[in-house]
């Protein structure tokens, strides 16, 4: 559905008259024919809202709640219910019975509402003569919508297009004296509505940004913020909008609205929600500019606010051929179908008025029907008691009532009867049962505060009221569990993919705290457990609001951890609850100067304190983490204060911890995996190159693969004896643990053999021997082994051996730059090799380079680096150092192809100096 609304101005017709066909715009004669407006709509039109609808069932039921809001906001409560019938009847027949999506747009002005309904179906017959009658049937399925329109609306009419059908009606307003908006009756006292002794009634003023301009007195004791706090805040961050989303109007729509009456929440210094009654009305200062003001006040005192509904308030309405009607029978219809929320609040309220009750509750049956859920309530705390449960049958703080109507003359001779009134001040109650086709689906009940209030016979009459809503109620559960049950299946899938595509195990921490709030709970704190000698230790908090998370980490640290049980499901931990609640009377003595100390020493730290207490304050579950048959931490979720978790959300709970545990083990496994593998790897590296006089020496190292820090490729340069110092880089065939494995065989032997004093061919025969020996583990290579002498002269002597390795390059002063060596046959294929090794100097100033084929075999496309390529870029080197010369080197590498490496490279570089 998409809408749009737009106060003010005139709005001209979108469809001149002159462009519809002579026989579609003409008059219609004849007795019953149909009543289509030719007359130009002159009246100025004040404010506009439209809405497309999609050709959906659930469409019909969401126009009805556009138009209800709508006119609501308007001002127009008067026909709200006809415009609403109308509406209903005609988006139905676009969606449901011509399948095309409707538009609905709803027109202010002094006349009274316009109210159009498009539909997009292109073939259809044009109803140019004949009788209301053969618009549609009463026992047909549809079609009664001009019938309807004909005998509710003042004005109405229909126009078509070739694309387009457009059925329009317009409802006057009720004439009223000057001066009257609604009346009512004198009252005696007892009748009147309840309010405390002070009744403090909320200013508050919104600009066109939706931030607060204004605050008032009455805002700061109800709310607990004064007006520097909230002053330029947007107010969404403090509103608890109760409707479920896309059902209802939000708090950002009705503050655009010209006239709005409603409830929702504040959420309150000490981050309770207090719920509200609010009066909203849209005006503009002296500059144009718009604002909004807001009046509110406690929900239990919405009388103050609350504009009288249309109709009189007995107990029995009485139909236009004389029959009574039950209220309720009226009453069923006003909320969506899908609105379980709205629809169990307005029965509440409708039994407290039908019983004159103070207040009236409503709770739901588990799918086991042992437990009742409490979903609904006014004239109680309702923030303290949702989705508290209470056991049906038996065990402590049962509700025994669940099952039969029950009247209780006087609470305080039967403690307990309804734990849900305990500590109200609530003396009798009536209760009776929901019941579909026999199984209990909940329970309905009105209290008052006087003993002796009601008998049987208001037991009756209630009972009658919860039979005809019991299977709307249902219904609408059942939609709810089934729009839950889509929702989680969404939410898991998509856990499942966040954690699945980290092997952190900080960052799986931070996930599966980042998931839980605010989707599942108010804040979220992980344990984790190392081994099972370890204590669980807390690893990760998280609140929806950061600034209470040092306060809960803080708080948590100080009292006990969860015991680690292995049971499934999820179980309540009383303690955070009592700590805060502890912590809070402390600091509450310490402010009232009761222990004794100066009280502006700790009055700094009251507020966070107090805050913390409130944000952990209510029902607190903790779900075990279980992997591998092994308890390996908690995750504990919890709420603020007098808040409880329902059971939909502590099994979807459950669900995600189960594989929040498998991903937190997987984690940690790939910790442990990845530790050992880069201790083990580090082994094959040589320590820190040595400091040879004359001589620098600079090593690039890349292994191939992500995590590894050795692979096929090694180097080493080491001291032998006598100022000799000996160097080697080769490459071990293929890449990764197997490689490498040869890679510290090859580096180890060179190093002990050539401090034997074995020649460079004799410590190449001898590694090759060793490879050998490695049976089938052993993989050939190529090696250039070499020992350095730097002369007196300043130069320094080479002996060289290559065994199949590419050639060293030796840069002159010059820039000229050739080989240094010959090649000879590779490591690990033949046992008996013959090799030999070549002296080279090179003189003060010359470079010798060596690589691995990873830098001469570097590939884009078809083209390749090469031993002609390497040669080029050595010429640009002449006078730099000899780390200078291995990053141009390696940059060089890294520009020729786009794509990362996919083999090892090394490069070695020597300069005299």
């Amino acid at each position: 559905m998409t809408t749009g609304l737009i106060p003010g101005g005139q709005t001209p017709d979108p469809r001149p008259s002159s462009t519809r066909p002579p026989h579609q715009r003409g008059d219609l004669t004849g007795q019953g024919a149909l009543h289509v407006d030719d007359r130009p709509r002159s009246s100025v039109i004040t404010a506009r809202a439209a809405a497309s609808f999609e050709p959906v069932g659930r469409s019909v039921a969401t126009a009805r709640s556009f138009v209800r809001d709508t006119l609501q906001g308007w001002g127009f409560a008067d026909i709200i219910d006809d415009a609403v019938v109308l509406t209903s009847e005609l988006v139905t027949n676009a969606v449901v019975h011509a399948g095309t999506h409707a538009d609905v747009l709803c027109l202010r002005s002094a006349d009274g509402v316009r109210i159009e309904v498009s539909d997009r179906y292109p073939e259809r017959e044009i109803p140019l003569q004949g009788s209301l009658a053969t618009m549609g049937s009463p026992d047909r399925e549809g079609g009664r919508g001009l019938q309807l329109c004909a005998a509710i609306a003042g004005r109405w009419g229909v126009e078509y297009t070739p694309t387009h059908k457009q059925v329009w009606f317009q409802l006057a307003l009720p004439d009223r004296p000057v001066g009257t908006r609604t009346a009512g009756p004198s009252l005696p006292a007892d009748l009147l509505p309840l309010a405390d002794s002070r009744v403090r009634v909320a200013v508050i003023q919104i600009d066109r940004t939706g931030a607060i301009s204004a605050w008032n007195e009455d805002a700061e004791e109800l709310f607990g913020y004064s007006a520097d706090q909230v002053t330029g805040k947007p107010l969404t961050d403090l509103a608890a909008w109760p409707h479920t989303p896309g059902t209802s109007t939000g708090i950002v729509e009705a503050l655009q609205l010209s006239r709005w009456e409603g409830s929702y929440g504040i959420r309150g210094a000490n981050g309770r929600v207090t719920p509200v009654y609010a009066s909203h009305l849209r005006v503009r200062d002296t500059d144009g500019e718009p604002s909004t003001v807001c009046l509110l006040v406690r929900d239990h005192e919405r009388a103050v606010l609350q504009t009288p509904s249309r109709g009189p308030a007995s107990d029995s309405a009485t139909t236009s051929d004389g029959q009574n009607t039950d209220p309720f029978e009226v009453f069923i219809g006003s909320p969506a179908p899908d609105d379980l929320d709205g629809l169990l609040q307005r029965t509440v309220e409708r039994a407290r008025d039908m019983l004159d009750g103070d207040s009236a509750f409503l709770l739901l049956a588990t799918d086991d029907e042992t437990e009742l859920e409490v979903r609904a309530s006014t004239g109680l705390p309702s923030a303290r008691q949702r989705f508290a449960r209470v056991p049906v049958e038996a065990g402590p703080g049962r509700y025994g009532s669940a099952r039969m109507p029950a009247v209780h003359e006087d609470l305080l001779a039967v403690p307990g009867a309804v734990p849900l009134l305990n500590g109200t001040g609530m003396r009798s109650v009536v209760t009776v049962p929901l019941k579909v086709e026999g199984r209990l689906t909940g329970s309905l009940g009105v209290a008052a505060e006087a003993s002796g209030r009601y008998s049987n016979e208001e037991a009756l009459r209630l009972q009658f009221a919860a039979d005809r809503i019991a299977l709307a109620v249902e219904s609408a559960r059942l939609g709810e569990l089934e729009r839950l049950r889509r929702g989680s299946l969404s939410f898991l899938v998509e856990a499942s993919d966040l954690l699945a595509g980290t092997l952190d195990r900080d960052q799986t921490l931070a996930l599966m705290a980042q998931m839980t709030v605010p989707t599942l709970a108010t804040w979220c704190a992980v344990y984790t457990i190392a081994d099972q000698a370890s204590d669980p230790y807390l690893s990760y908090v998280l609140h929806e609001d950061e600034e209470f998370i040092d306060g809960i980490k803080s708080l948590l640290s100080k009292i006990p951890p969860p015991d680690p049980v292995p049971t499934p499901g999820a179980r309540v931990w009383a303690a955070p609850a009592a700590a805060a609640h502890d912590a809070a009377l402390r600091s509450s003595m310490r402010s009232l100067g009761l222990t004794g100390g100066p009280t502006h020493q700790v009055a700094s730290g009251i507020g966070p304190t107090l805050a913390t207490a409130s944000a952990v304050g209510g029902e607190t579950v903790v779900l075990p983490l279980v992997a591998r048959n092994r308890v390996i931490g908690m995750l504990t979720l919890g709420k603020p204060t007098d808040e409880h978790f329902r059971q939909e959300i502590l099994e979807l709970a459950e669900d995600l911890s189960r594989r929040a545990a498998l991903a937190l083990d997987n984690a940690r496994l790939y910790s442990e995996r990845t530790a050992i593998s880069q201790a083990l790897q580090r082994s094959l590296l040589p320590p820190e190159l040595p400091a040879i006089d004359g001589v620098e020496v600079e090593v690039i190292y890349r292994a191939a693969g992500e995590g590894n820090e050795v692979g096929g490729d090694f180097y080493d340069v080491f001291p032998i004896s006598d100022g000799a110092y000996g160097f080697a880089i080769g490459d071990v065939c293929g890449t990764g643990p197997n490689a490498a494995a040869v890679t510290g065989l090859a580096r180890h032997a060179l190093r002990l053999l050539a401090r034997e004093g074995l020649s460079g061919p004799a410590v190449l025969e001898r590694l090759n021997s060793a490879i050998l020996d490695e049976g089938a583990r052993s993989r050939f290579l190529t090696l250039l082994y070499g020992e350095m002498r730097p002369q007196e002269d300043g130069s320094a002597e080479l002996k060289v051996v290559c065994a199949g390795h590419p050639l060293p390059l030796r840069l002159r002063q010059d820039g000229t730059v050739e080989a240094a060596a010959e090649p000879q046959p590779l490591l690990g294929v033949m046992e008996d090799l013959e090799l030999y090794e070549q002296t080279v100097t090179l003189d003060p100033g010359d470079v010798l380079l060596c690589v691995t084929d990873g830098v001469t075999e570097r590939r884009e496309g078809t083209r390749m680096l090469g031993d002609d390529g390497l040669a080029d870029v050595l010429t640009t080197c002449t006078g730099l150092t000899a780390g200078a010369v291995a990053a141009r080197i390696m940059r060089a590498v890294e520009r020729f192809a786009s794509d990362a490496p996919s083999d090892d490279m090394a490069i070695l570089a020597m300069r005299v100096a």
